[in-house]
């Protein structure tokens, strides 16, 4: 994550992050979230912005909804209503939020019926609500052909994330409290512009109990995440002389590129999130949905349900891929309505981690770290490593160090702060070295799954008796590279629409 002791923090990416079983960063990784994709976190991002003039802020963005198909009409992929989606900080070290951002969504009806269209001849004639969700096109200025609106409205907690004071985030320009989100990339038809069109909902919001500027956008954007999904569920199923040899970095397409998730990104001036002179600051995202739900025998579009007691959460998401690859599946729902300051509980698969073991398994070759208990790894997954990212919490969460200065996109590693490490020493003066990549915090273009793979089987040892394997460069095969993320808020790509124009 930071500095001097990077090497714990490397650590932590990967003893956490597993390896390379992943679907993404973290989609569909618990039994029970698979029943419940519109609150299914898939990849949270903490980084100083390294847009031009933007450095004096930090972003975070919290994906869900995983794996869209862009073409998955006619309702595509709205947030849940009866669900609390947060982004949680912890910036005095105890492993609690000290600020939430709480988002919830409406979906209404544009009229009493939604659009309508008089049906039959005159004195038989039916005004009748149509099944697609627009029938025309969409601007930002006219919404009248949209059969639904989806909106929101954002608080910022301060305290408890349930008992804290709790203030809107209001429109820097009107001052509203209610936003608009835009309509998913149905396809060119319905947008013959969409970029301009979503980026009509960037919006700069006053945040109470903050100076400065800050910006959000709630909206689709192309998944920017690249694993290579079927052979690694399918025990890694490629040949060790390419997954061992760095050459073959990007010989495989990403087969993620073609799909979108939804995105909430925040980007907040440095100075709101930190306490005092603590550079520090940790972070995760979750989502909570009520404790009870009885069906409504006779659903209509506003009631399909009624929701009601406690809100429970549901997922939760740090560092990525640890609920996926890490945690076993015995305890992957619980970790996913667990708190960070509960996380000894989870020790055991830091510790004694099984998947370099797995990975030893599969690819005798590679040769696992013999060094038990794993204290390298409990360093930076349960505590943070002293001078890099301790904050004095045991808890696996993002830790960003908001001193260390962004790099733009082009001169970024998407090996993160591997490139800092010879031989498990730290060598900020290698050309390498990029501290401001995963894991301090983590920025949409490292490539974490790589990272991990690496990690995983001991490159932060210093010797090959600990770590007979710690120079071989593992990867996926699936590179994450320059195009699949922007040089600006909110970062990430335009979704793959749903449509071309030719028939496709």
């Amino acid at each position: 994550m930071r500095r001097p002791k990077l090497v714990g923090a490397l650590c932590l990416g990967v003893a956490m992050l597993g390896a390379p079983l992943a679907e993404a960063s973290s989609h569909r990784e618990a039994p029970f979230i698979t029943r419940m994709p519109k609150v299914d976190s898939t990849d949270f991002y903490m980084f100083r912005s390294y847009e031009t003039g933007r450095d004096t802020h930090v972003t975070l963005i919290a994906n869900y909804l995983p794996l869209q198909l862009p073409y998955g009409g006619p309702n595509f992929f709205m947030m849940d209503p009866d669900a609390l989606y947060e982004i949680h900080i912890d910036n005095d070290g105890n492993a609690v939020e000290d600020i939430t951002f709480q988002f919830r969504f409406s979906n209404t009806l544009a009229t009493q019926n939604g659009v309508t269209l008089d049906i039959g001849p005159a004195g038989s004639k039916k005004t009748v609500a149509v099944p697609l969700l627009n029938v025309g096109a969409i601007t930002a200025n006219d919404l009248s052909k949209v059969s639904v609106l989806e909106t929101y409205s954002v608080k910022v907690v301060r305290g408890n994330r349930r008992t804290g004071t709790a203030q809107d985030i209001t429109n820097a320009t009107g001052g509203a409290a209610t936003f608009n989100k835009p309509v998913d990339n149905i396809g060119t038809k319905t947008f013959p512009d969409y970029a301009a069109y979503a980026n009509a909902h960037i919006y700069t919001v006053n945040i109470p109990g903050c100076t400065g500027t800050s910006k959000m956008f709630v909206g689709q954007r192309a998944e920017p995440f690249a694993v290579n999904l079927g052979p690694v569920f399918d025990l890694v199923n490629a040949p060790a002389g390419v997954i061992t040899d760095d050459a073959n970095r990007g010989a495989v397409p990403n087969p993620l590129r073609n799909a979108n998730i939804t995105t909430i990104a925040l980007e907040v001036p440095i100075a709101c999130l930190k306490q005092g002179t603590q550079d520090i600051v940790g972070g995760w995202t979750s989502a909570s949905i009520r404790q009870a739900r009885a069906i409504n025998p006779q659903a209509t579009f506003a009631r399909p349900s009624r929701e009601g007691g406690a809100w429970t959460q549901v997922s939760r998401l740090g560092m990525p891929l640890v609920n996926e690859v890490v945690i076993g599946i015995k305890d992957k729902d619980r970790f996913n309505s667990s708190e960070p300051k509960d996380d000894g509980q989870f020790a055991d698969y830091v510790t004694h981690p099984t998947l370099p073991a797995l990975i030893e398994v599969l690819f005798p070759t590679v040769v696992a770290p013999s060094v038990f208990p794993r204290t390298d790894l409990v360093a930076v997954f349960l505590t943070g490593v002293d001078s890099v990212n301790k904050n004095g919490s045991t808890a696996e969460m993002q830790r960003l160090n908001t001193a260390i200065a962004p790099k733009p996109k082009g001169a970024q590693n998407n090996l993160g702060a591997a490139g800092c490490f010879v031989d498990g020493v730290l060598t900020l003066a290698d050309p390498d070295c990029d501290p401001a990549g995963f894991p301090n915090g983590r920025r949409p273009g490292d490539d974490v799954v790589d990272i991990a793979l690496r990690v995983t089987i001991g490159y932060l040892f210093a010797n090959d008796t600990q770590a007979p394997s710690r120079n071989i460069p593992l990867h996926d095969a699936v590179l994450q590279d320059d195009d699949q993320f922007g040089d600006a808020f909110p970062y990430l790509n335009v979704p793959n629409r749903g449509a071309n124009g030719d028939g496709t």
